[in-house]
């Protein structure tokens, strides 16, 4: 493997607090590299010029990297993966860190993932999936409610419905074979019995040869406190989850789930590098897998790299070309809360031009990383759903929640919303 210079110029993709955690971490590698954003969000502007060209058109983006000499390109968001952005650096010799398009099928198809699963004999809950809605609602009827509708492709989050009743089932799964809701990634969905238990989302950095988990989060999805109303990409997220690790839960994922699906991928000839989200339900009959994801999750990575001990840089590099296994991972021995501050008609509407207020000085061990911010007039506003990601790193899961909602005003703008309740559910 060729060693990574002093000051390399890496470019990364994407512009969300997901993003700005990967900026954050990454500026803080012993290299000193020279960061580059594209595009970025005013958050990440202060640590690394911001590139205003589409990862999308992939011959112009190429020519911009190698016109600038970038030595290295990190991945954040799914859809330039969907897309096979690393699979045409690869093809002209740009390092990356990222799946390509065929391994990040585990996301951008539920329905390819779930076939994997299937054939690894992984535990995850009982599926079918359908382009016929008259189909789709006779396996309705053969499952218990609460049952789960997926859209087959990228949602941005929101392809999941949750539903009660066969009128909702079938309101649901019109609305995305025939109304045309989330476009081509809804004309197949997938049906899925409802699972029960608590929610862990465990993330490992995978290449050829070798998997390293990262500590276990636990993300709330649902816009109000007590886990109620619809679905959002994220309201907040809590790392480590105690329990979880108690239990030594780890080593089965690894052994059960990971390495049985990156084993059915290789019979594929599918590599995977990069990272790999495992989304898992705790039942009773231990850890099944809800999703997988291709990349980091947000608003998992907000409360997980602020944990990382080692060098991000040198683990995303030694991951791209298979080198996993000399790089030792290490982790504080400490806890991270993040809280999302939303517009306040998320998720049915996103925010934009609000003005934001930001405190000039930040407290220790207190970040916010931005999610949907630009600049308009010289002005901080308002550019998304979720709008700030305020994170804080405590000794223990209670006195992290308890220094995140005591600097929660860090950050203010006009009708924002936040759950009050992030890490309710930290000892289960």
């Amino acid at each position: 493997m060729q060693q990574l210079k002093q000051h390399p110029r890496v470019a990364i993709i994407g512009s969300g607090a997901r993003e700005h955690a990967i900026t954050w971490k990454l500026s803080q590698s012993p290299l000193h590299p020279v960061l580059y954003t594209v595009p970025g969000n005013p958050g990440m502007w202060d640590l690394a010029a911001k590139v205003d060209v589409s990862p999308s058109d992939h011959a112009q983006f190429i020519t911009w990297a190698q016109h600038e000499s970038i030595d290295f390109i990190v991945v954040g968001p799914e859809q330039p993966l969907a897309e096979g952005l690393v699979d045409a650096l690869a093809a002209v010799d740009i390092p990356a860190f990222g799946p390509s398009a065929a391994a990040a099928q585990l996301e951008s198809s539920k329905a390819y993932s779930k076939s994997v699963m299937k054939e690894a004999d992984v535990p995850t809950a009982k599926f079918e999936a359908f382009t016929d809605a008259s189909k789709a609602m006779s396996y309705v009827r053969t499952l218990a409610f609460p049952v789960v509708i997926k859209a087959d492709g990228l949602a941005a989050g929101k392809g999941v419905v949750i539903v009660d009743t066969e009128d909702q089932a079938d309101a649901t799964i019109r609305d995305m074979l025939e109304g045309n809701r989330f476009g081509a990634s809804g004309h197949k969905v997938v049906i899925e019995e409802f699972l029960v238990g608590e929610e862990v989302s465990l993330m490992y950095f995978v290449d050829r040869d070798t998997v390293v988990p990262m500590l276990p989060a636990r993300d709330f999805k649902r816009v109000g406190e007590g886990d109620q109303g619809p679905n959002t990409g994220g309201m907040g997220a809590f790392c480590p989850v105690p329990v979880f690790l108690e239990r030594n839960w780890t080593p089965y994922v690894t052994d059960k789930i990971v390495r049985p699906t990156l084993q059915a991928l290789n019979k594929q000839g599918i590599t995977y590098r990069g990272v790999l989200y495992v989304g898992l339900m705790i039942t009773h009959d231990g850890p099944k897998v809800i999703e997988f994801n291709a990349r980091f999750g947000d608003p998992e990575t907000e409360v997980v790299l602020p944990l990382l001990s080692s060098d991000l840089l040198e683990i995303m590099w030694a991951t791209a070309h298979d080198e996993l296994s000399a790089v030792n991972v290490k982790w504080q021995d400490a806890a991270s809360v993040c809280v999302v501050l939303a517009g306040g008609e998320y998720p049915a509407k996103s925010d934009h031009g609000t003005p934001i207020q930001l405190s000039t000085e930040t407290p220790e061990d207190i970040r916010l990383f931005h999610a949907g911010t630009t600049i308009e007039n010289g002005q901080l506003v308002t550019a998304g759903g979720r709008v700030i990601t305020v994170s804080a790193v405590g000794q223990d899961i209670p006195s992290a929640v308890k220094w995140v909602y005591a600097n929660i005003t860090q950050a203010h703008f006009a009708e924002m919303q936040y759950r009050r309740d992030i890490a309710h559910n930290w000892q289960r």
